[in-house]
């Protein structure tokens, strides 16, 4: 069994609550009342599209090329 460490994005929702993307996964999105229960669905998420991926003979995607940066800007 392997073990995979997604990075996902968490984004406060105009209407309340939060969506959550995996960039590693295009497509791959969900959203939740509270970041647990965000955090909860994108994993819920992720999960079912790595099955459906692998029953298509689909590489699963490396996590690791996506990178998490930080940038400032000063105007």
């Amino acid at each position: 069994m392997n073990i995979y460490d997604f990075k996902v994005i968490l984004e406060p929702d105009e209407t309340g609550g939060y969506v959550v993307s995996c960039p590693s996964i295009p497509g791959c999105y969900s959203q939740g009342e509270t970041i647990d229960e965000a955090l909860a669905n994108i994993k819920e998420a992720i999960e079912l599209c790595l099955e459906v991926m692998q029953e298509e003979g689909e590489d699963i995607p490396d996590p690791s090329r996506v990178l998490v940066g930080s940038v400032v800007v000063t105007r």
